[in-house]
């Protein structure tokens, strides 16, 4: 982006002569445009973008200083120098007082103007690096590999290519919002998809307007009705602001946000644990509300943490339990976790622990593409079930039920998923029987390792792969040998053998007699 620079002077001799120095001086600027006094020069600022101004110091109407204090409302990080014919050190104190960026006497020097327009231009460039780096990195290295990263998806591959962007992001420490636009279905169920679309991106659109005008952080479209922004500000600031944007949401959109966010990270897994913490935060909306800024808050102390640790302990167990229909163990857990972890005294303790539990289990279960809510189909009622019962007796029997309802709803969802993808496979076999298959040629068509797909196949069908194979093979020779047309020698190249010895001894090993033997009793 090229440089403007702006020139006042009532004079329009001296204005027209520093005009022309300016246009010799070598530098690469953009405009150079010139105002005959500082009115006209405060228009032509709210017309066109102007980075350096150099000005007369003593003008009528409107002297150069307050010319230079209105310049600055327009345009903070605008560069000012001002040029006197009168050594007076007033007015260098004023210049002073307004952050001016330099002060030329006349006759100004050739090398001094020179001098100083190259100064200014660099530090203009600097500051512009400093503010468009990050952006740039974003946009070279993808914002789609950033979020596979976060997710720790591959994230060994990804890294190489966003190295620069994670650097520079972690230099002064970040943090991790998830935005959420809140009763998107039914306030657009009425709604055509395009329609739809246009609302959707209005607000995103002013999210994003918003967040680049405050220098809230980074922008990245996550989903079509989620955003992430990473922060660019110090922790209390970025929690400030992003309550002034959900109140700026509210107040000019028929739309709500709700914002969950992640603790500040200095480092690469600070960052990850960052994001997660912002998922989590974000799934909680069902329990604590929406329209809101959800985080977690709590501070552990150091006699709790052993206790913080079995907590955690016991909530992996019961995920592993769930994934794995294991009902006994769910329960097990559930009793851990209410009567044997940290003490739970009040309502509010119990209440937090419901919210732990669900949003880390909503949100590991959203890294195998499950939705815990609409698994178990809670709808925004039943939440307040759970503020309905008198006793923790009561809680724990509610969520068991329903623990052990979605362990009985992934089982056979992953039974169905494993049945259809077995019949897939025997599909793709019977397809290309004759093209010398093998489980390891198959495994890699579905994109498993060998071992593991002999495993599920064994598991779901309880019969070896390679049985499998060679029955299916068996009775396409069969099939064949029925054909008097073919030769015995072509049926065996055709399947796959290149030795029609061992192709006899197969035969015969597998159906009892020789494929010589079999065509004669079938009387072919």
């Amino acid at each position: 982006m090229s440089i403007n620079v702006l020139l006042v002077d009532d004079e329009a001799i001296d204005l027209e002569w520093l005009r022309r120095r300016v246009l010799a001086s070598g530098i690469h600027f953009g405009e150079v445009s010139t105002a005959n006094n500082g009115f006209n020069a405060l228009k032509a600022m709210e017309q066109e973008r102007v980075d350096l101004i150099l000005s007369d110091i003593r003008m009528p109407i409107m002297s150069g200083i307050e010319f230079a204090r209105n310049a600055k409302e327009i345009n903070p990080q605008v560069k000012i120098v001002f040029i006197s014919g009168h050594e007076d050190f007033e007015y260098a104190k004023e210049a002073i007082k307004i952050s001016a960026s330099g002060y030329l006497l006349k006759p100004v020097e050739d090398q001094e103007l020179l001098k100083m327009l190259s100064e200014l231009s660099d530090a203009i460039e600097r500051e512009r690096d400093k503010n468009r780096t990050l952006a740039e990195a974003l946009t070279l290295v993808n914002e789609e590999l950033l979020l596979r990263w976060l997710n720790d998806i591959s994230p060994e591959q990804v890294e190489s290519h966003i190295r620069g962007f994670l650097d520079l992001l972690l230099k002064k420490g970040t943090a991790v919002a998830l935005v959420e636009i809140d009763d998107l279905e039914w306030k657009t169920g009425d709604m055509d998809e395009e329609q739809r679309r246009r609302e959707i991106q209005k607000v995103m659109s002013f999210v994003k307007q918003l967040t680049m005008e405050k220098k809230l952080g980074t922008f990245i479209t996550n989903h079509q009705t989620r955003f992430v922004i990473l922060s660019g500000v110090t922790e209390t600031a970025f929690l400030d602001m992003l309550e002034e944007l959900i109140q700026a949401v509210r107040q000019s959109s028929p739309f709500s946000l709700t914002v969950g966010v992640g603790g500040f990270a200095e480092t690469e897994e600070q960052l990850r644990e960052s994001y997660r913490q912002a998922q989590a935060a974000l799934s909680a909306k069902w329990l604590v509300g929406k329209d809101r800024l959800i985080r977690e808050t709590r501070v552990l102390s150091s006699e709790n943490r052993s206790a913080e640790r079995r907590t955690d302990e016991a909530l992996e167990r019961m995920q592993t339990a769930i994934l794995n229909y294991d009902l006994v163990t769910i329960d097990d857990c559930l009793l851990e976790l209410f009567y044997k972890g940290t003490a739970l005294p009040q309502k509010n303790d119990v209440y937090d622990l419901i919210i732990r539990i669900t949003t880390k289990l909503h949100a590991d279960l959203r890294e195998i593409n499950e939705n815990l809510y609409e698994l178990l189909k809670w709808d925004s009622h039943q939440p307040a079930l759970l503020f309905q019962f008198e006793t923790v007796h009561d809680i724990i029997s509610w969520l068991r039920k329903r623990f052990f309802e979605l362990s009985e709803l992934l089982y056979v969802k992953k039974q169905k998923q494993k049945r259809k993808l077995i019949q897939e496979i025997m599909h793709y076999v019977e397809n290309n029987l004759e093209q010398k298959i093998t489980l390891k040629e198959v495994a890699a068509h579905f994109d498993f390792t060998p071992n593991y797909l002999g495993y599920l196949f064994k598991e779901e069908t309880n019969v070896h792969f390679s049985d499998y194979l060679n029955e299916l093979k068996m009775k396409r020779i069969c099939e064949l040998l029925t054909d008097p047309r073919l030769k015995i020698y072509e049926i065996a190249e055709r399947m796959g053998y290149k030795n029609i010895i061992y192709f006899n001894r197969q035969f015969k090993q597998a159906v009892g007699m020789t494929p010589g033997e079999y065509r004669k009793s079938n009387k072919i």
